[in-house]
C-alpha cells in the first residue's frame, strides 16, 4: 500500500500547541488544587492505516490521525460557582482521506476529515438547575447526547456514530465532529433512568481553527433537536430534528431556476442493552444495538437508513480489555438522489450498505484494533464493486 508519510515534530507542536490553550484557566485556580476532583485532564492519540483491498478507485492505503485533549473542572469547587462544570477539548486531525479511494457516500473512518488541522472542538458549561434538570451552552457536540449508542462506539464506520440522514444535513453538515457549533441544551430528568431533553444548535457549524471560524450570527439559522429516552432496563430513546431555515432541494428547481427550498427534518429511535453475561461478570459480556431514522428526502440524499449490531466485552476471560465487535448499516438513498445518480448516467441502488467486524486489545499502553469493512452499492450505484477496506486503529493514551 502506499502509505502517506507521519509528521511527528509537527503532530508534537500542535499537541503541545493545544494542551497550551485548554490549560489557560489553570494558573488562576491553582488555589483549588488540593480540592479533588477540581480539574481533569486527559489527551487521546489515534492513528489509522486504511487500504482499499479490493474494489473502489485504487487499491491502496492511507494514513490518518485524531490528537484529542480534554479539560473538565468543577467550576464550584475552583471558583464557587454552585452546580456548574466546565468541559473544553482541542483536536488536531491530519493524514489522508480513504474514503476517497473507496468511494462511498457514508465513509469508512470516523475520524476522517475534509479539512485537516487544530480546532478548538468543545468549549461549554452545563449549569445543575435542581430537580434533575441541567442547562448547557457553548460550542457543543451534538452527537455526545442526541442519537448515540455507547454499544457501537467501538466500530469505525461513520454512520455507526450518527446517521447519515442527519449526518448530511446543514450548511457544512450538522454540529458533531470535527466542527462543533455554538449551542444550548435543556435536559429534565437522569439519563440513567427516564429523560427528555432538547437543544438548540447554530446550524452553520463552525468552530475556532475552520475557516471563518465561530458563526454568531445566525444567518443560516437553527437546528433544533429532542429527544426522549428511558431504562427499563433496556435503553431506549426517540427523537425528532427540524432545521428552522429552508434549505436547498438537492434537484427540484424554483420557477426562478433557483433550487426549490424546504425544510430538513426527521426522526430516529434506538435500543440498546445487554442481551448476554448478566450473571458471569467475569466473562464475555454482549450488548445489543438497534438504530433507524427517516429524513425529508429532499434536501439531503438520504431518506433514512438504519444501524444495528453487537458488542462482546471481554472476549477473552485472560484479557479484561478484549472487545468484538460487529455491525450491519444501511444509508437509504432518496428518490431525488437517486434521480440525479441516473442522470450522470449511472444505474442507482436503493441503498448503500455496509458490514463491520473489529477487534480491539490493549497491550501495555497500546489499544490495538484491526478492523474489516465490506460496503455494498458504494456510491449508491448498483453495478459498482463491493469494497473491502481493512484498517489498523492504535490508540495511546498521552497522559
Amino acid at each position: 500500500m502506499a502509505m502517506q508519510n507521519a509528521q511527528p515534530e509537527k503532530l508534537k507542536s500542535l499537541a503541545a500547541a493545544i494542551v497550551g490553550a485548554t490549560l489557560f484557566v489553570l494558573p488562576a485556580v491553582a488555589r483549588a488544587a488540593d480540592a479533588e476532583p477540581t480539574w481533569t485532564v486527559s489527551a487521546e492519540y489515534t492513528s489509522d492505516v486504511s487500504g482499499v483491498v479490493s474494489g473502489g478507485t485504487k487499491r491502496a492505503g492511507r494514513y490518518l490521525d485524531n490528537l484529542s485533549v480534554e479539560l473538565d473542572g468543577d467550576l464550584e469547587q475552583a471558583w464557587g460557582w454552585r452546580g456548574a462544570r466546565l468541559h473544553m477539548s482541542g483536536l488536531y486531525n491530519g493524514g489522508g482521506e480513504p474514503n476517497g479511494l473507496a468511494g462511498t457516500l457514508q465513509g469508512v473512518d470516523n475520524i476522517e476529515v475534509g479539512a485537516q488541522g487544530a480546532r478548538l472542538f468543545e468549549a461549554w458549561i452545563e449549569q445543575d438547575l435542581g430537580r434533575s434538570a441541567t442547562l448547557l451552552a457553548g460550542l457543543y457536540d451534538l452527537n455526545s447526547e442526541f442519537y448515540a449508542t455507547e454499544a457501537s462506539g467501538l466500530l469505525i464506520s461513520p454512520p455507526f456514530g450518527i446517521g447519515s440522514e442527519l449526518a448530511s444535513t446543514g450548511p457544512n453538515g450538522p454540529a458533531i465532529f470535527p466542527s462543533s457549533s455554538l449551542a444550548a441544551r435543556l435536559r429534565l430528568g437522569d439519563t440513567d433512568k427516564t429523560y427528555v431533553q432538547v437543544a438548540v444548535v447554530n446550524a452553520d457549524a463552525r468552530t475556532l481553527g475552520d475557516h471563518g471560524g465561530v458563526d454568531t450570527d445566525l444567518d443560516h439559522g437553527v437546528l433544533a433537536i429532542a429527544e426522549f429516552g428511558s431504562h427499563a432496563p433496556i435503553r431506549y430513546a426517540v427523537g425528532g430534528w427540524r432545521y428552522n431555515q429552508r434549505q436547498d432541494d438537492i434537484r427540484d428547481l424554483a420557477p426562478d431556476g433557483d433550487p426549490a427550498r424546504s425544510h430538513a427534518q426527521g426522526a430516529y429511535a434506538l435500543a440498546e442493552g445487554q442481551v448476554w453475561g448478566a450473571a458471569a461478570p467475569d466473562g464475555p459480556q454482549i450488548d445489543a444495538f438497534a438504530r433507524l431514522g427517516i429524513s425529508d428526502g429532499d434536501t439531503t440524499d438520504f431518506k433514512g437508513g438504519w444501524q444495528a449490531g453487537l458488542l462482546v466485552r471481554q472476549v477473552f476471560a485472560a484479557r479484561p480489555d478484549s472487545q468484538l465487535s460487529f455491525g450491519v448499516h444501511q444509508g437509504w438513498l432518496s428518490s431525488k438522489a437517486r434521480a440525479n445518480l441516473a442522470d450522470t448516467p449511472a444505474d442507482p441502488a436503493r441503498y448503500e450498505e455496509g458490514l463491520e467486524l473489529t477487534y480491539a486489545d490493549r497491550i501495555g499502553r497500546f489499544t490495538i484494533q484491526p478492523d474489516v469493512q465490506l460496503i455494498r452499492y458504494p456510491g449508491g450505484l448498483k453495478d459498482a464493486d463491493d469494497v473491502v477496506v481493512v484498517s489498523l486503529r492504535v490508540i495511546t493514551p498521552l497522559f
